[in-house]
Parts: C-alpha cells; structure tokens; sequence
C-alpha cells in the first residue's frame, strides 16, 4: 500500500472518519495507488480493532462526498490500513464533484505557468504570508527555501503533514527557532522519522538534540555512539548504553 497522507483526518465517531483531499492531484495520487484497486491508508494515530468495520466519507477538494464501508485489515504506527466496499471509478467521480470549469478570460501563460515558477516569483512577504495556508504542491517549494522564517511560517500551515516535517527536519536551512517548533509538537515528535531527521542534521543545536537521545531506538543509539557527531552527543549516547546493559 503507498503512503499518501490526506489533509486532515478526523474521527467524528467511534466506528467513523471523515478524510478531506487538499488538491485534485492529491486525489488522483491516492486514486492510481490505492482506491483504484479498493485500499485506503487513512492517516491517523486514532485506534481502531483490526477486523473492524468502520464508515469512511472522503470529501473532494471542491466539496464532492464520497461514502464507504471500510475494513481495518492492518494497524500501521501511523494509520490504518483499509480496504473499502464499492466501485472506485464511481467513488472517484463524486469526489471531483462541483470541479470548476476554466474560464475563457483567464490569461494564457497564469494557465501553463506552473507551481515553481509562480512561487519563484514571489517576494520573501510574499511566500511568508502564503506559507501558512499553501497547498501541497505550494508546501513543497516552501519547504526548500534558503529563508528559516519561510520554514516557520510553513511549520504554522494547518494542513502539513508529517512527511513534510520530516523534511524540514533534514533542512540545511535548519535554526534553532525552527527546531524548538518541532520538538514541542508532540503529534510530530511522536514520529520515528521526525526525530532522526533531527538527530542526524548538523544545524540542530546540541541542546535539543540530547533531548532527543532517550526517545530513539537502541540502533541509533548506538549509531550516534559510533558516529562523528557532537563529542558531548557521543558520551551520553555511550551513557545510556551502558545504563541498558
């Protein structure tokens, strides 16, 4: 099953979700690995039994529903794997439901410009005042810029998904600021890959990185015991080894 993350997950019953697509290419991501063959990860670190049969609404980007009875048939650290009852080539058609029609009068090069050239174009306010309700294709040439603020501003964006904090966890761009972000989030820092995409970034500060030591595996640990990191991350790394023996 790939791994697509939606915008938002939310639960509204106890046998019940409701999964919102951001983008029509989101959509048809999910559509071509998943739904087109009945399957469905739905993102979320909501519990669930496995076998269970639970009621799924998928909502398009322009408001289009689609409902379907779902089964829990694997329970995945950061979703649960599903598989769903119904025609998927139907299911698709009503989450492109009400997709507006391009209009004649919209200039020709607005048209063929595409995501990177259009947020290249932007000033630094600019890119600041967008990246807090970006899209995902926006998110991702966001997320690359060199300006840390930009990163900050991307880290307020509501519908981010972890994945995207991964990266900016790996950023060469990478502050202080932005890290502290991170790691007082605890529904990111509950992720495996958020945690060692900070461990293993030069720019995260000494400080946050010891905070993070304790909560890793005993192979990174160890990794970062062998490792040419920070001399003072080596010891306590060699520490808490020797604690475990």
């Amino acid at each position: 099953m790939t791994i697509i993350d939606f915008v938002r997950v939310e639960r509204t019953a106890a046998q019940a979700f409701v999964a919102e697509f951001e983008s029509e290419q989101e959509l048809l991501d999910e559509h071509r690995a998943n739904l087109s063959i009945g399957a469905l990860r739905l993102p979320t670190s909501e519990k669930a039994a496995l076998n269970a049969t639970l009621l799924v609404t998928l909502r398009g980007p322009w408001g289009g529903e689609a409902f379907a009875k779902a089964t829990v048939v694997a329970l995945l650290p950061d979703a649960l794997a599903l598989t769903l009852d119904g025609d998927p080539q139907a299911m698709l058609a009503r989450l492109l439901a009400n997709k507006p029609a391009a209009t004649e009068d919209e200039p020709r090069e607005e048209k063929s410009q595409n995501t990177f050239d259009r947020m290249r174009a932007l000033s630094q306010m600019e890119k600041l005042l967008l990246a807090v309700k970006a899209d995902r294709p926006e998110r991702a040439v966001l997320i690359q810029d060199s300006d840390p603020r930009v990163l900050l501003s991307v880290l307020r964006n509501p519908r981010l998904t972890v994945d995207e904090v991964v990266r900016v966890a790996k950023s060469s761009f990478l502050t202080y600021q932005i890290a502290d972000v991170i790691v007082k989030t605890g529904q990111w820092m509950a992720n495996l890959d958020v945690r060692i995409g900070l461990m293993h970034n030069p720019k995260t500060p000494p400080q946050i990185a010891m905070r993070i030591l304790p909560s890793l595996p005993e192979g990174e640990i160890r990794s970062i015991a062998r490792g040419g990191m920070n001399m003072q991350l080596k010891q306590a790394a060699l520490k808490l080894l020797q604690g475990k023996k």
